[in-house]
């Protein structure tokens, strides 16, 4: 889910499509219907056949789309819904099929359903499927792991009393090469792994579902985890360009924002700086004297005395063992180690911060730890305690669900993480580190109704929370005044994985649908 974004080029960690040769700009759309039937496409009449069958290659594996009703108790009282799992189809400009993009899409039954909010969900990576918040966030059904949440060995659904779809419908779409998308051919991935083909063709998607579900007029919003946040921002401005689509707001999740913090940016001042307060929250969590008075002061101290006092030559004798000792003190790090790294934490958290019980710490929530797999080597090796170790078990549990309760049955598997994506990912021409900051200005700038929600946990350390605050500070005031906030929550990178956190989210995320 959010695969590339801790490093940068070589480096492959992280936790998140307008095609090269345009082909997904004039993709058209050639799912099948409930009960197998398809649309008529360029005056061929629909069969009832599955989509892939007849055609060679992975697609012929692909099922008809299913349609299934479905009913949850909410706060609320009861909900009936449809889902649909299917795929939709692209096209390049010579009018072959290039790719297959799985969604599955919830709807509620409603009186006046054309008016009703839809909301298109998409994970990050990049080359992460939308399992996790679909099973973990928004959808009627969540995973639920064993031993208090922490082993992923132990997985079972439940119903999610607090799903958006009480307040919004649902679009979760896998871009290609996630879930069950896939190009048609065996190399013609890599023509949307980068960062416009991305949103070219996810807006073609958008598109498409708007089209054939009647929802011209329905406000539409866009949820993005990790790189997935980066992707809502660029979606958000293709779609007025290619498909003449407005979106009325964008939520990221624990979003990348700016790549000149996220590849390698804690190795200068300010992104240390940034990095530094997710760090003393993890350590404010463990001591068990977390408090927002606390938390401000070490934001404080992390963009005064720490951000200056790294920004000028090191530090010698006694005012830097003071120094090191108060980084210490509020990273709970050892201070022969904040010495060692001259002040610069970067990733020496990782393996030093629980060092002496043998524990190995997670990038994406500082406060989750597990047996050091490799306790006699000085840096950190090995899996991340999270990704690794729980994670990946929202694979398992999509691919069941789907087959068991959405009816979608297919023998392809199911790309819930592909390193191979996030390897070979376009990031652009320009020397300019990849951003969205400009993205965001032009959306608040050209539809005045637009608004921004980034929600963030305390203790991730791969998208840092006080990363999101510095470019919400710095969009212009009379442009964002009002449209834009950040919401921050005990845990992580996916800080919905504790139920407080999560609960609180989706409670918020329900005041900005209600908002004018």
């Amino acid at each position: 889910m959010i695969h590339a974004l801790r490093l940068f080029g070589s480096r492959l960690l992280i936790t998140l499509l307008l095609i090269g040769l345009a082909s997904a700009g004039n993709a058209q759309e050639h799912s099948g219907r409930p009960g197998g039937e398809h649309r008529p496409e360029h005056g061929q009449q629909g069969g009832s056949a599955r989509p892939g069958q007849g055609e060679p290659g992975v697609l012929s594996l692909l099922p008809a789309d299913s349609v299934t009703q479905h009913s949850i108790a909410t706060p609320a009282g009861k909900l009936d819904y449809t889902a649909t799992a299917g795929t939709f189809s692209l096209f390049d400009q010579s009018g072959e099929r290039s790719a297959a993009v799985f969604y599955t899409a919830y709807v509620a039954k409603s009186e006046n359903p054309t008016n009703r909010p839809v909301t298109f969900v998409f994970n990050g990576g990049p080359g992460a499927a939308s399992a996790f918040l679909n099973l973990g966030v928004v959808g009627p059904r969540l995973a639920q792991f064993g031993l208090d949440g922490r082993d992923g060995s132990s997985v079972h659904l439940i119903d999610n009393p607090d799903t958006w779809l009480a307040f919004t419908d649902l679009v979760l779409i896998d871009p290609v090469g996630t879930g069950w998308s896939r190009a048609a051919k065996r190399d013609g991935g890599e023509a949307f792994w980068g960062v416009d083909a991305d949103a070219g063709s996810m807006a073609k998607v958008i598109a498409l579902y708007v089209a054939k579900n009647g929802r011209v007029s329905s406000p539409k919003f866009i949820l993005g985890e990790s790189y997935g946040g980066f992707r809502a921002a660029k979606v958000a401005r293709a779609l007025p360009d290619e498909q003449g689509i407005s979106v009325s707001g964008i939520l990221m999740l624990s979003p990348m924002l700016e790549g000149a913090f996220q590849f390698g940016g804690q190795r200068f001042a300010l992104g240390a700086a940034l990095q530094l307060p997710s760090l003393a929250a993890a350590e404010l969590e463990r001591k068990g004297t977390f408090s927002q008075q606390a938390l401000a002061e070490a934001e404080h101290f992390a963009l005064t005395d720490y951000l200056t006092t790294l920004a000028g030559p090191p530090l010698q004798g006694d005012a830097a063992q003071k120094f090191y000792a108060r980084v210490a003190a509020i990273t709970g790090l050892p201070q022969d180690v904040v010495a060692r790294q001259r002040g610069f934490i970067g990733d020496a958290f990782i393996k030093d911060l629980r060092r002496g019980e043998q524990k190995i710490v997670s990038h994406y929530d500082a406060t989750f730890a597990s047996d050091d797999p490799n306790p006699e080597y000085a840096e950190a090796r090995g899996p991340d305690p999270i990704l690794d170790g729980l994670v990946r078990s929202y694979g398992s549990a999509f691919v069941a669900y789907a087959r068991d309760e959405l009816g979608f049955k297919t023998e392809m598997t199911y790309n819930l993480l592909d390193g191979e994506i996030s390897g070979k990912w376009k990031w652009g021409s320009s020397r300019r580190q990849p951003s969205v900051s400009q993205d965001l200005r032009d959306l608040l700038a050209l539809t005045p109704s637009f608004r921004l929600m980034i929600a963030n946990g305390y203790s991730d350390m791969v998208t840092p929370f006080a990363v999101s605050r510095y470019v919400l500070d710095h969009l212009p005031a009379a442009a964002s005044e009002g449209r834009t906030e950040l919401k921050l929550y005990r845990g992580g990178h996916m800080f919905y994985l504790d139920p407080a956190s999560r609960k609180a989210f989706s409670a918020d995320a329900r005041t900005m649908y209600a908002a004018p």
